[in-house]
């Protein structure tokens, strides 16, 4: 491990749920790094892991993925003394670092030292506080009897707890994406909580590596216009930190993709609202100072992003059930498959209205045609080779979704020539989490580290 006053290479392991784990394993076996960063978790997977613990007791809780992604890092970084951060999990921490250490035994790393870190599940009290909804203004208290879970973002502080009691892997549950790996900057070069010049810059780094590919091509390309070398062989980021924040951002060698001033520049706004107020749990960083230079091959410097005072509250995101989507999908292909298209939605509609549907909204898109901008989409200049018909309707219970697959599957036979139906399967109808934001006061959320 690098000393004190050493660089620090820290690489991404996964910028969302599913994504891929190959590049990964490369991180871990070729990119000689000291910490391997996993971020597993979008704005709803906390809501969809509630869900699925509703409908599935047995669920443990943690990301899905865990085995596979463990067991294809573990014996790279045990041999060569790489730390992980992840925050796979999801609603039990607990249960995740668990599983992780029986997994490390299993790699033949049975001293590993394994650290959970949770914090405060705000769900049975959050309405009463006197909070107000982010996105409406409503009272959270307007919610109360729908709210399943209230998630806070937690920030790096816990993580560098557990890495200074000597944490070789570190499993955390909601933690904002860029404080998993300003953490291990903080433990590394021993930065201040308020030093916000240096939380800036490593949260910004952060930030660049939090999406895993997209900073080395991944959601990038754009054919004859912004190219990507071996796009099927995209590498995820690493970045070599020196002290004061600084860092080059690189990739193993032997990979496709590319990491340049382009790939760079795009991932830094990317899901940032306002760049000189991106607002994280440890610092506010300003994107507006940095300073970018072509390093070398696929090597991008990165400096001059600013830290300001750091916000008085937590946001905490909150699941609510609201009802349930029923969806479905059928086709038509040859000579006059859009007409049959429309007829088709006209049988549907009157044949829904026959059967009592209660929905607060319905769709049926034409994919291909007018899916993606509805109702201000041009009539197509020549007639489409091939249709999908997809209906979907948000209801208030799954009985009322349920009339959607049934009114599909009728189609089948008791539509219109060549109609294609796939086979019904049980994924027609699933259950609504809406996503709602409210800010409480730091004081109100604890994190916990505890060793397995």
């Amino acid at each position: 491990m690098n000393d004190k006053a050493g660089k620090l290479r820290i690489g991404s392991g996964a910028g969302w749920w599913g994504d891929r784990i190959d590049p990964a394993r490369w991180n871990a076996e070729r990119g000689a790094l000291d910490f391997l960063c996993f971020e597993t978790m979008a704005e709803a997977t906390v809501s969809a892991a509630q869900v699925r613990k509703r409908r599935d007791p047995a669920f443990p809780g943690y990301d899905t993925w865990l085995d596979e992604r463990m067991r294809a890092v573990l014996p790279h970084c045990m041999a060569q003394g790489t730390r992980i951060v992840s925050n796979q999990g999801w609603i039990h921490p607990l249960a995740a670092a668990r599983r992780v250490a029986e997994l490390c035994a299993e790699a033949g790393w049975k001293h590993a030292r394994v650290a959970a870190v949770s914090a405060t599940d705000l769900s049975a009290r959050i309405a009463s506080q006197g909070l107000a909804i982010m996105e409406t203004g409503q009272p959270v208290s307007s919610v109360a009897d729908t709210l399943i879970s209230a998630e806070p973002y937690a920030g790096a502080e816990a993580i560098v707890q557990a890495l200074d009691s000597g944490a070789d892997i570190v499993i955390t549950g909601r933690v904002a994406d860029p404080s998993l790996f300003l953490a291990p900057m903080m433990h590394h070069f021993g930065w201040r909580a308020d030093d916000w010049a240096r939380l800036g810059q490593g949260s910004g780094i952060g930030h660049l590596l939090e999406c895993g590919a997209q900073v080395t091509g991944g959601y990038f390309g754009d054919p004859g216009y912004k190219d990507v070398p071996d796009p099927w062989n995209l590498a995820f980021p690493y970045a070599d930190v020196e002290a004061d924040g600084t860092a080059q951002l690189g990739k193993v060698s032997g990979t496709g993709g590319c990491i340049d001033l382009r790939t760079v520049k795009e991932q830094m706004f990317y899901e940032v609202h306002d760049p000189a107020r991106y607002i994280t749990p440890d610092v506010v960083v300003d994107f507006t100072t940095a300073r970018l230079e072509q390093a070398g091959p696929d090597r991008v410097r990165v400096g001059g992003i600013a830290g300001h005072p750091r916000t008085a509250t937590l946001k905490v995101s909150m699941g609510c059930t609201e009802g349930h989507i029923g969806e479905d999908m059928f086709f038509f292909a040859g000579p006059g498959c859009l007409e049959k298209a429309r007829l088709a939605e006209t049988i549907l509609r009157e044949r829904l209205r026959m059967a009592g549907l209660q929905a607060d909204d319905l769709r049926i898109d034409f994919i291909g045609v007018n899916a993606v901008h509805g109702a201000a989409s041009a009539s197509p200049a020549c007639e489409p080779a091939e249709i999908a018909v997809r209906i979907a309707a948000r209801c208030a219970t799954r009985a009322q979704a349920e009339k959607i697959g049934r009114e599909v599957d009728g189609m089948a036979v008791c539509g219109l020539a060549s109609t294609g139906k796939r086979v019904p399967h049980q994924d027609r109808v699933r259950e609504v989490i809406g996503l709602w934001s409210t800010l409480v006061p730091r004081s109100s959320v604890d994190c916990t580290v505890e060793f397995v």
